[in-house]
């Protein structure tokens, strides 16, 4: 039995929480910083260090309040040591080290991309590797081979910009708040693919993905309405916010059935901030129930970034007796490199 505290503060979410190997999620808190970064249009890092340092302690006194436990009940730390931005990455990982030194307990460094591989296992204690893994987010796009948790080959990856960036462009194209990912599924829901809009290597036969064609795409577009006097509002920009999410929906779930195709698996997580897009998990549902697959999802309250994941990442890390006390953090840390 290990209980498990974990800190994530790589980017614009302080997310802290307790996981206990036996009862589960014991706390979960969170605080989002888009409102401090929506009128820069994304994340400026200094804002992002500064407001990570003034809600870290609080997040942590919430979470033990809320687990009802105390903090000598801890059996060990894990915060995300990379990739992310660089000073956001070191107030956790200096208050991290901080806390655990003082109190003589272990400390284990997570990398943040296997905190949201293993994130699904927050909703499926079943399940076991090998699978293949479709990270989708604001900075990733990548299908990786899941052998056995610490072992991760990247199978695809997108030449230029992510599935979740090329969503939150576009929709900055739109005039749409940030981060616009939300608001063109939101749109979505109503709306019509009346413009079809091209799916960039769809049919390439391998697992390479790119969405910068189709965020010019969409600038094209844009641009020939408005020299068509068309107003983009109302349905016309329902219609396109569609249109957009289907190409990319399109995109991934064809190279997700590729990969378990070529690989043999059967099994295929969804993670990272676009995993909570609804028409994403319909259409990859769909195609799974017609070829035998099984999908596992994080809860939708634990696809953007959590302290959930990284407390449970670091609970695998805490088997295998992989701490260590370390200032530093690796803001360009590769995924590949993990030993188990």
């Amino acid at each position: 039995m290990a209980i498990i505290l974990g800190i994530e503060s790589s980017c614009d979410e302080t997310g802290v929480a307790i996981y206990d190997d036996n009862r589960g999620l014991l706390a979960n808190t969170l605080y989002s910083q888009i409102d401090l970064h929506r009128q820069y249009g994304g994340v400026v890092p200094e804002l992002a260090s500064r407001d990570h340092l003034r809600k870290i302690i609080p997040l942590i006194d919430e979470a033990l309040i809320n687990a009802n436990i105390s903090l000598k009940e801890i059996d060990a730390i894990a915060y995300t040591a990379g990739p992310g931005l660089n000073g956001a990455l070191l107030i956790g990982a200096t208050v991290a080290n901080s806390i655990a030194f003082a109190n003589k307990i272990p400390l284990i460094p997570v990398h943040h991309l296997e905190g949201h591989i293993l994130s699904p296992l927050l909703a499926d204690n079943d399940l076991k590797p090998p699978f293949i893994a479709l990270l989708v987010s604001g900075g990733h796009s990548q299908i990786i081979a899941v052998d056995k948790i610490g072992s991760y080959q990247i199978l695809g990856d997108t030449l230029d910009d992510a599935s979740g960036e090329a969503f939150d462009k576009t929709a900055k194209m739109l005039g749409l708040p940030y981060p616009g990912g939300k608001y063109i599924a939101d749109l979505a829901k109503s709306g019509n693919e009346t413009y079809p809009l091209p799916r960039p290597m769809l049919n390439s036969g391998n697992l390479t993905m790119s969405f910068s064609g189709l965020k010019t795409a969409v600038l094209t577009l844009i641009q020939k309405l408005e020299q068509d006097k068309v107003n983009i509002e109302g349905q016309v920009i329902v219609d396109i916010a569609k249109s957009i999410e289907e190409a990319i929906t399109d995109v991934l779930v064809k190279k997700s059935m590729l990969a378990l195709k070529e690989t043999g698996m059967k099994q295929l997580i969804v993670c990272g901030g676009v995993s909570a897009n609804q028409t994403l998990r319909q259409k990859l549902d769909k195609e799974a129930k017609s070829k035998n697959y099984r999908i596992v999802y994080p809860p939708l309250n634990l696809c953007t970034d959590n302290g959930a994941m990284i407390a449970l990442a670091g609970y695998h890390r805490f088997k295998e007796r992989q701490f260590t006390y370390s200032f530093s953090v690796n803001p360009r840390w590769d995924l590949t490199t993990l030993a188990s």
